[in-house]
């Protein structure tokens, strides 16, 4: 009986021979990112992936100076705790800062924070559009 070396073994598509996890075309095929960049630039999409927190973020990154938590919570449609718990995202993340005054708390965004954010985000997404713009291999049959 003959031994099955992989996938399409006899199947004509040109894998015939080829082992689980070996190449059949281009050798020099290299990701566009780095492992920790994409593993950086997922984590800085899903924090802003989330309506809540965008819509807090883009309403903090609006004002010119700190928003009361109570004004905040009337701009977005779910309740204080949820409020709270995105907020604390976006503070854990370091993208906005919390002042507490007395019972109340004032929030702000770290401009500098979010500037950082936007351009990892921004060379991520260029370093897959220059890739895109490569003409693709051809097949070698």
């Amino acid at each position: 009986m003959a031994e099955d070396t992989g996938a399409g073994a006899g199947t004509g598509d040109g894998t015939e021979g080829r082992r689980p996890g070996q190449r059949c075309c281009a050798e020099d095929v290299l990701p566009a990112l780095s492992r920790g960049e994409v593993r950086r630039i997922a984590s800085d999409l899903e924090l802003l992936a989330h309506p809540v927190r965008l819509q807090l973020l883009a309403v903090l990154a609006g004002s010119a100076g700190r928003v009361c938590v109570c004004d905040l919570q009337a701009v977005v449609p779910v309740k204080q705790p949820t409020v709270s718990h995105h907020l604390g995202v976006l503070r854990r993340a370091g993208l906005v800062g919390v002042e507490r005054v007395g019972l109340w708390a004032y929030y702000h965004v770290d401009r500098t924070a979010l500037r950082l954010l936007r351009e990892r985000i921004g060379r991520g997404l260029s370093s897959l559009e220059e890739v895109a713009d490569v003409e693709p291999a051809a097949h070698v049959a």
